[in-house]
């Protein structure tokens, strides 16, 4: 197994205010940050991840906390393994979500939608955004993939499977629309009924 360099942080942040901390440990997920322990994190050494780090530290300061920043070399086989299958079981994790999203969420809001013979142009453009939504999300997993999970491939797969729906129901957008077009149907204002996830998700934003 090739070695690989690492960096590894150490800090400590006032418990108050707690958001203070909270804002912290969510910068360092966001970088894909591997937690060994509380406020205990390792990532690969790269540039990029370094200059990361290095203004987390300035904002750990900021707030009176203390930090200690270390580059990791050379580590026992045994460890590094460690390491790496803690980062592949986190990236792993996130693509078992994108393709839930895709598998749950994603395909039974068209088919809902495809019930209702909900058809409009509208209606496309919002699924699209969800889907816009997904492949961002996946970008972001990718980025912080540095040791290729095994789920990237299926979490790819599903989600080439929402465009090739998405087409699919844009397609009898087009016919619906190019129908009524003919037959000199004005389009009808409806008012709009949120999928049963959009619901949740809405009730969960007031919560």
């Amino acid at each position: 197994m090739d070695s690989h360099q690492y960096i590894l942080l150490i800090y400590q942040v006032p418990s108050q205010p707690s958001a203070a901390r909270v804002g912290i440990w969510r910068e360092l997920k966001r970088t894909g940050a591997l937690y060994l322990q509380q406020s205990v994190c390792i990532l690969p050494h790269t540039e990029p991840l370094l200059t990361t780090l290095e203004k987390v530290c300035e904002r750990i300061a900021e707030l009176g906390g203390s930090y200690h920043l270390f580059p990791l070399h050379d580590l026992p086989e045994e460890e590094e393994q460690k390491i790496i299958d803690g980062f592949l079981a986190q990236s792993n994790l996130q693509y078992d979500e994108i393709i839930e999203n895709c598998q749950v969420n994603f395909t039974k809001e068209i088919e809902f939608e495809t019930f209702r013979q909900n058809f409009t142009y509208a209606e496309a453009e919002e699924i699209r955004q969800e889907l816009d939504k997904i492949r961002r999300w996946y970008e972001r997993t990718v980025e912080r993939d540095w040791f290729g999970a095994a789920r990237r491939d299926e979490s790819l797969q599903s989600i080439e499977q929402c465009e090739k729906l998405l087409e699919e129901f844009e397609e009898k957008v087009f016919l619906k629309q190019e129908a009524d077009e003919s037959h000199g149907v004005p389009p009808v204002e409806e008012k709009k009924r949120l999928h049963p996830r959009r619901l949740e998700r809405r009730s969960d934003t007031h919560r």
